[in-house]
């Protein structure tokens, strides 16, 4: 009955603690026989567990220690996306709910947000809804359930840790440790269950980023119980995970990772996603993340060097054309640049892009890191403008002077950019959008940008400095799997990809006009 935990023996740290066959039987059978699944296909059936989840209950509810209490006060279980996490989760809340017997008890599941915290509380709303004998023992409103006959409640809460004090918590559940923004409402939970008998506290979550943060912290004390380096026996650690040494490709180490494959995530889809890894560089960091539990560096090098070149060569003829610009001004004292991006009615796109040093600047830094500005200037690829800062007038002379070529629709700017220049702008005649760095703003186009690269629809004219930008460029991704270029993390300078994408951001919101280009021969 106890089944498997990977690579951690219960038996071997139990010390004084037994394992209670039946109370560990009484756990199990609460879930098929009071509640029923309250999504998908299986909606309104008996929610019976898999083997993988009969070893978690079995061993969180079955072990006791010589008083009778719960030998395990901690359960971290580590598994990856779409293995029925949610669904895990509310089962273990309504058990703690109806049979714990923990006079007033409080239970809470725990979410980084609201959004993630209702997920988690209507499907334990659905489970009691379900089963008539549990829905007559309680009373459930908008943020809780209180049982009738009891003082005995369960809320769903998110992040602020500020108001989480005064709990008296006999059981919470944190779902998705690793989005947690700090280790706030952890401690504060953790502080909270002190007055408890046999409190518990459950921590369910895919890999983090490799960076310090409280669900990091968690799977390394996990991992040194699990390997007998911290005998630590109140601890239960469940850690579903390849390594890096495993081939992230094979469907063997696919089911290693996911014990719910076959059931809740199906073959063919972890195929697909990982074919979609394949395919596109910046997603292989978060199929190995989310779908294999590898901790990956939260950022990512971009773009391949070869697909960038394959995109090199003649522009088409652009004179007259709609195009829409992103201006990258930086620092007064450092590079600044304009893209104008051209779309075309195939779906493809033509990259034009303009870039200004201040003289000073451009002679300090040849010297010192060897970028050769000066030499791109000569060569009429870069424009250096006299003294140690940039003159914005200077660039919107040029602008102007563009305008007379190219029928520049918009010009994206960075919303904390400077306020003269956009209103000179704007009273110049042109269309001035603010645009965000965050991954609201960046993420679509950046994904765009990305996708007509891979595809051969970005044609560009080989520009040197571009080429370095582009080698230069990491993105950062959040866990949704937003992407968004990352100045601090890049190894040098990215302007001319921000513009980029800043011009392609615009034109993706705009109706592409239809104009036939001419190649250049």
């Amino acid at each position: 009955m106890l089944g498997k935990i990977p690579g951690y023996d219960p038996k071997a740290t139990a010390g004084d603690c037994t394992y209670d066959a039946e109370a560990a039987q009484l756990a199990l059978d609460f879930f098929p026989e009071c509640l029923s699944h309250v999504k998908g296909d299986l909606a309104g059936t008996p929610l019976t567990l898999a083997p993988w989840e009969v070893s978690i209950i079995a061993n969180t509810f079955g072990w006791k220690r010589p008083d009778g209490t719960r030998r395990y006060r901690e359960v971290f279980i580590y598994v990856p996306r779409k293995n029925g996490k949610t669904t895990l989760i509310a089962g273990i809340v309504a058990l703690m709910l109806f049979c714990d017997g923990e006079p007033g008890a409080e239970i809470y599941s725990a979410a980084a947000d609201r959004e993630q915290a209702t997920l988690v509380f209507d499907q334990t709303k659905g489970m009691i809804l379900n089963e008539p004998e549990l829905d007559n023992r309680c009373e459930i409103y908008k943020k809780s359930i209180v049982l009738k006959d009891s003082v005995s409640a369960y809320k769903a809460i998110s992040a602020e840790a500020n108001t989480k004090h005064g709990y008296n918590t006999s059981c919470v559940v944190v779902d998705e440790l690793h989005a947690q923004p700090n280790r706030d409402l952890v401690d504060v939970l953790l502080t909270s269950t002190g007055s408890r008998s046999q409190p518990l506290v459950i921590y369910i979550t895919t890999a983090d980023y490799n960076r310090e943060s409280i669900c990091n912290e968690k799977y390394d004390y996990a991992c040194k119980v699990r390997d007998g380096v911290i005998d630590d026996p109140s601890f239960l650690p469940v850690i579903y995970e390849a390594s890096l040494d495993d081939d992230w490709t094979d469907p063997k180490v696919w089911a290693k990772a996911n014990p719910n494959m076959g059931e809740s995530v199906g073959e063919d889809y972890l195929r697909r996603e990982c074919q979609r890894a394949k395919e596109t560089p910046t997603y292989e960091n978060t199929f190995k993340r989310l779908h294999l539990n590898i901790i990956t560096e939260s950022d990512v090098k971009w773009l391949p060097s070869e697909k960038w070149k394959l995109c090199g060569g003649d522009l088409r003829e652009l004179h007259g054309c709609e195009c829409y610009a992103g201006l990258d001004l930086s620092s007064t004292g450092d590079c600044t640049s304009l893209v104008l991006m051209f779309p075309w009615d195939d779906g493809s796109y033509d990259l034009l892009p303009f870039f200004w040093i201040p003289s000073d600047s451009a002679y300090k830094r040849e010297r010192k890191d060897k970028v050769p500005y000066v030499t791109w200037a000569r060569q009429g690829l870069i424009e250096m403008t006299p003294g140690n800062v940039i003159d914005y007038d200077f660039i919107r002379r040029k602008i102007n002077e563009l305008h007379e070529i190219y029928n520049i629709k918009e010009v994206a700017l960075d919303r904390w950019a400077s306020t003269q220049i956009t209103i000179q702008l704007g009273g110049d005649g042109f269309t001035v959008v603010p645009f965000g760095q965050g991954y609201a703003s960046m993420s679509a186009p950046c994904k765009e940008f990305e996708k007509l690269v891979l595809s051969g629809k970005l044609r560009h004219a080989d520009n040197p400095v571009m080429k370095w930008m582009i080698s230069n460029t990491s993105v950062e991704m959040d866990a949704a799997g937003n992407l968004k270029p990352s100045k601090d993390k890049s190894t040098e300078k990215i302007d001319g990809v921000v513009s980029s994408i800043m011009g392609l951001g615009r034109a993706m919101a705009k109706e592409i006009p239809v104009q036939v280009g001419i190649t250049l021969i």
